[in-house]
Protein backbone atom coordinates (compact mmCIF):
# COMPACT_ATOMS: atom_id res chain seq x y z
CA UNK A 1 0.00 0.00 0.00
CA UNK A 2 1.12 3.50 -0.66
CA UNK A 3 0.61 6.35 1.29
CA UNK A 4 0.98 9.57 -0.74
CA UNK A 5 2.15 12.61 0.59
CA UNK A 6 2.34 15.93 -0.56
CA UNK A 7 3.29 19.64 0.75
CA UNK A 8 0.83 22.60 -0.65
CA UNK A 9 0.71 26.33 1.06
CA UNK A 10 2.74 25.14 3.93
CA UNK A 11 0.19 21.54 4.52
CA UNK A 12 0.91 18.27 4.30
CA UNK A 13 -1.80 16.38 2.55
CA UNK A 14 -2.47 12.53 2.24
CA UNK A 15 -4.08 10.65 -0.83
CA UNK A 16 -7.15 8.50 -0.37
CA UNK A 17 -9.53 6.64 -2.34
CA UNK A 18 -13.03 5.75 -2.06
CA UNK A 19 -13.47 2.27 -3.05
CA UNK A 20 -16.91 2.01 -5.34
CA UNK A 21 -20.27 0.78 -3.39
CA UNK A 22 -20.69 -2.49 -5.29
CA UNK A 23 -17.36 -4.08 -4.86
CA UNK A 24 -16.87 -7.51 -2.87
CA UNK A 25 -14.85 -6.22 0.12
CA UNK A 26 -14.32 -2.98 1.65
CA UNK A 27 -16.94 -1.33 -0.50
CA UNK A 28 -17.49 2.12 -0.55
CA UNK A 29 -14.48 2.29 2.52
CA UNK A 30 -11.66 5.28 2.33
CA UNK A 31 -8.27 3.83 1.98
CA UNK A 32 -5.13 4.65 0.67
CA UNK A 33 -3.66 3.04 -2.75
CA UNK A 34 -3.11 -0.76 -2.73
CA UNK A 35 -3.47 -4.03 -3.57
CA UNK A 36 -1.80 -7.65 -3.60
CA UNK A 37 1.58 -8.95 -4.90
CA UNK A 38 1.37 -9.57 -8.36
CA UNK A 39 4.05 -12.87 -7.61
CA UNK A 40 5.51 -13.56 -3.87
CA UNK A 41 9.02 -12.46 -5.30
CA UNK A 42 7.44 -9.02 -6.17
CA UNK A 43 8.71 -5.91 -3.82
CA UNK A 44 6.20 -4.50 -1.75
CA UNK A 45 7.28 -1.08 -2.60
CA UNK A 46 7.00 -2.20 -6.45
CA UNK A 47 3.42 -3.34 -5.41
CA UNK A 48 2.71 -0.06 -3.52
CA UNK A 49 3.71 1.85 -6.46
CA UNK A 50 2.44 -0.21 -9.37
CA UNK A 51 -1.19 -0.67 -7.59
CA UNK A 52 -1.13 3.20 -6.59
CA UNK A 53 -0.51 3.71 -10.71
CA UNK A 54 -3.03 1.31 -11.55
CA UNK A 55 -6.18 2.52 -8.86
CA UNK A 56 -5.31 6.49 -9.71
CA UNK A 57 -2.84 6.89 -12.61
CA UNK A 58 0.27 8.15 -10.18
CA UNK A 59 3.39 6.97 -12.56
CA UNK A 60 5.47 5.13 -10.19
CA UNK A 61 8.47 7.18 -11.28
CA UNK A 62 6.59 10.17 -9.87
CA UNK A 63 6.79 8.96 -6.20
CA UNK A 64 10.08 9.03 -3.78
CA UNK A 65 9.64 6.07 -1.39
CA UNK A 66 11.10 7.36 1.99
CA UNK A 67 9.97 4.88 4.90
CA UNK A 68 7.74 1.96 5.80
CA UNK A 69 4.54 2.23 8.79
CA UNK A 70 3.83 -0.71 10.84
CA UNK A 71 2.56 -3.60 9.16
CA UNK A 72 -1.19 -3.59 9.88
CA UNK A 73 -4.11 -6.34 9.91
CA UNK A 74 -7.63 -5.77 8.42
CA UNK A 75 -10.12 -7.52 11.04
CA UNK A 76 -12.79 -9.18 8.71
CA UNK A 77 -10.45 -9.77 5.81
CA UNK A 78 -6.83 -10.94 7.86
CA UNK A 79 -5.00 -9.21 5.07
CA UNK A 80 -1.73 -7.84 6.29
CA UNK A 81 -1.17 -4.13 4.91
CA UNK A 82 2.80 -2.91 4.29
CA UNK A 83 2.10 0.47 4.16
CA UNK A 84 4.92 2.57 2.11
CA UNK A 85 4.97 6.23 2.41
CA UNK A 86 6.13 8.15 -0.54
CA UNK A 87 6.64 11.59 -1.56
CA UNK A 88 4.57 13.26 -4.84
CA UNK A 89 3.87 16.41 -6.26
CA UNK A 90 1.01 18.53 -5.58
CA UNK A 91 -1.44 19.29 -8.34
CA UNK A 92 -1.15 15.90 -10.02
CA UNK A 93 -4.01 14.91 -12.23
CA UNK A 94 -5.59 11.30 -11.41
CA UNK A 95 -7.00 8.56 -13.74
CA UNK A 96 -9.44 6.49 -11.37
CA UNK A 97 -9.68 2.69 -12.11
CA UNK A 98 -13.62 2.52 -13.31
CA UNK A 99 -13.88 -1.08 -11.81
CA UNK A 100 -12.12 0.28 -8.25
CA UNK A 101 -12.40 3.21 -7.27
CA UNK A 102 -15.68 5.95 -6.75
CA UNK A 103 -13.13 9.04 -5.90
CA UNK A 104 -9.64 10.11 -4.89
CA UNK A 105 -9.54 12.63 -1.94
CA UNK A 106 -6.82 15.06 -0.74
CA UNK A 107 -6.77 15.49 2.86
CA UNK A 108 -4.98 17.63 5.47
CA UNK A 109 -2.90 15.95 7.81
CA UNK A 110 -4.00 18.98 9.99
CA UNK A 111 -7.82 18.21 9.31
CA UNK A 112 -7.28 14.59 9.99
CA UNK A 113 -5.62 15.55 12.94
CA UNK A 114 -8.72 17.58 14.16
CA UNK A 115 -10.64 15.10 13.09
CA UNK A 116 -10.04 12.24 15.36
CA UNK A 117 -12.58 10.71 17.63
CA UNK A 118 -13.41 7.45 19.25
CA UNK A 119 -16.77 6.44 17.96
CA UNK A 120 -19.54 3.08 17.67
CA UNK A 121 -19.70 1.93 14.40
CA UNK A 122 -22.12 -0.64 13.63
CA UNK A 123 -20.44 -3.06 11.37
CA UNK A 124 -22.31 -6.43 10.00
CA UNK A 125 -24.79 -6.11 12.88
CA UNK A 126 -22.32 -5.60 15.31
CA UNK A 127 -21.42 -2.32 17.54
CA UNK A 128 -17.24 -1.86 17.25
CA UNK A 129 -15.70 0.73 19.11
CA UNK A 130 -12.84 2.50 17.28
CA UNK A 131 -10.36 4.83 16.11
CA UNK A 132 -12.11 7.26 13.66
CA UNK A 133 -11.15 10.15 11.41
CA UNK A 134 -13.63 12.13 9.89
CA UNK A 135 -12.98 15.28 7.35
CA UNK A 136 -15.60 16.94 5.88
CA UNK A 137 -18.37 13.40 6.12
CA UNK A 138 -15.77 11.59 4.58
CA UNK A 139 -15.21 8.77 7.44
CA UNK A 140 -11.89 7.16 7.81
CA UNK A 141 -11.64 3.99 10.05
CA UNK A 142 -10.14 0.30 10.47
CA UNK A 143 -6.86 -0.29 8.73
CA UNK A 144 -6.78 2.78 6.90
CA UNK A 145 -7.71 4.62 10.79
CA UNK A 146 -4.19 2.53 12.25
CA UNK A 147 -2.24 3.17 9.28
CA UNK A 148 -2.79 6.96 9.56
CA UNK A 149 -2.41 6.80 13.59
CA UNK A 150 0.72 5.56 13.01
CA UNK A 151 1.46 7.86 10.07
CA UNK A 152 0.60 10.97 12.63
CA UNK A 153 2.80 10.05 15.16
CA UNK A 154 5.70 10.28 12.82
CA UNK A 155 4.76 13.86 10.94
CA UNK A 156 5.17 16.42 13.55
CA UNK A 157 1.89 18.91 13.84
Amino acid sequence: MLVPLYEHDGDVHAVFTRRREDLRRHAGEISFPGGRQDSPDEDLRVTATREAAEEIGLPPDAVEIIGALQPTSTVVTGYSIYPFVGVIAPGLRWELSPEEVAEVLELSLGDLRAGYARQRLMRRGLPIRTDTYTVDGNLIWGATARILSDLLERVPD
